[in-house]
């Protein structure tokens, strides 16, 4: 499920820029090792089923604010890379604190409960949007698939659409469902997704009527273009570019980035954490997660070491929820993640033989699983009802789990101050709630 990130990565902080290819290949490169990394500690350190890599969203964010055009990219690119490591070593002072966990088991009930769910409507929707099944339109927003033409190709003739990847997507939803619903044939149950994304993939390539193709690629010049990018950190002129007040803007510019790439990979790894340990009945007593102080630790480095390595930030990934969804408990789980990683840093066309159309499914599945979690919030009390339906909802139309928090968050203080319920236990909720009305307010993303 989430082996879409390896290509997608570098593509999105390059801005899918052909002038940009040595960063391509230094993104590809570090990324893929900076997920080891996060992937290996999540084994080793919080003994946990989940997998690193860097954020969607966050690298797409990347790429507006420090690349750009090609003129110039390499030292805008090395600036970016300056502010990921310094968030990244915030939330390192954090986790070696215990603030962090502090700040996560400071959130109320009803935003805890309602995360999970939220997160599986986000995840619901990456599936449908992958799958074709729901399309942009321009008066509607969104809209059901046309499925009156069997297959649809955009400009540059790539297959977007059409009857034939939503039937493949559909029927491997079907299937896992099938699968799972069924006792007789154990190894069938417990690799339910598994099987699904399978089945889908041979149905997307026998309904499309295509071939998967295995495209070559120069790997002794993407580790060469990884040395000569890769390391910017440790170069002096990503520092000067950073604080020049003219490439990135002034000192409150860059306080004001730190901030919001801090605001968005702690809030994006809460919120997976909890819909994921949820769903996977790995709640401690007072419905925090379990080694939450580990993962965050992981979470922590990993960032620090993408920064080093050349990506933007490492996050805890929602897929994860694909490995719980199988049955994944233990570090066993990140750690054939971590090498399924190694396998693509040398091998990167394995990577496109399974279509995004056919891990869609599964996404679509876990999204089911994990809406149970709503059903626990007191929707009676509208101090816990709207906050709770707020970041439900905003999760998926704002394509942002941290959004979806950050507006829960502010609701609830507003209300809970307004109705004369409000307490010193709101304190920490009430900073976050400020945090965020700051990022909104002056950085658009």
């Amino acid at each position: 499920a989430m082996c879409y990130i390896v290509i997608v990565n570098p593509n999105q902080i390059t801005g899918f820029n052909p002038k940009l290819s040595g960063i391509w290949n230094a993104v590809y490169v570090g990324g893929l090792i900076a997920a080891i990394i996060g992937t290996l500690l999540m084994t080793f350190l919080a003994k946990k089923p989940f997998a690193q890599a860097s954020g969607m969203g966050l690298n797409s964010f990347f790429n507006v604010v420090f690349i750009g055009e090609a003129i110039g990219a390499a030292k805008r690119y090395g600036a970016g890379l300056c502010v990921i490591l310094i968030s990244g070593i915030i939330f390192l002072i954090l986790s070696f604190t215990g603030l962090r966990k502090y700040i996560a088991t400071a959130l109320p009930e009803c935003l805890k409960k309602a995360i999970p769910a939220g997160i599986g409507l986000f995840i619901a929707l990456l599936g449908f949007k992958n799958s074709y099944i729901v399309q942009a339109n321009q008066f509607t927003f969104v809209q059901l698939a046309d499925c009156t033409k069997w297959i649809t190709y955009d400009t540059y003739g790539s297959i977007n659409g059409g009857a034939a990847p939503v039937l493949a997507a559909f029927l491997g939803l079907i299937a896992i469902a099938i699968f799972a619903n069924q006792n007789k044939v154990k190894f069938l149950k417990k690799a339910s997704v598994i099987f699904g994304i399978l089945l889908s993939t041979v149905f997307y390539y026998v309904f499309t009527w295509t071939a998967p193709t295995w495209n070559g690629m120069n790997i002794g010049q993407t580790f060469v273009d990884f040395g000569t990018y890769g390391f910017s950190v440790f170069k002096g002129e990503s520092w000067a570019t950073l604080f020049d007040g003219v490439t990135v803007g002034n000192i409150f510019t860059v306080i004001m980035l730190v901030i919001t790439f801090c605001l968005v990979d702690m809030f994006d790894t809460l919120g997976t954490l909890y819909g994921t340990c949820s769903q996977a009945n790995m709640l401690d007593a007072n419905g925090d997660p379990q080694n939450l102080a580990q993962c965050l630790m992981c979470d922590s480095i990993g960032t620090v070491a993408g920064a080093c390595l050349g990506t933007s930030t490492v996050t805890t990934f929602v897929e994860s929820a694909s490995g719980v969804a199988e049955g994944g408990r233990t570090g066993l789980t990140s750690l054939v993640t971590a090498l399924g990683f190694v396998v693509c840093l040398f091998l990167s066309p394995l990577a496109s033989i399974v279509p995004s159309v056919a891990t869609a499914p599964a996404l679509i599945y876990v999204g089911v699983l994990m809406l149970k979690s709503f059903a626990n919030v007191d929707m009676s009390d509208m101090r816990s009802a709207v906050p709770a339906f707020l970041a439900l909802i905003m999760m998926p139309l704002t394509y942002s789990i941290s959004n979806g928090i950050g507006v829960g968050a502010i609701a609830y203080v507003l209300i809970t101050l307004f109705t004369g319920k409000y307490t010193k236990k709101d304190i920490v909720i009430t900073v976050i709630a400020a945090l965020f009305c700051a990022r909104f307010a002056l950085v658009a993303m």
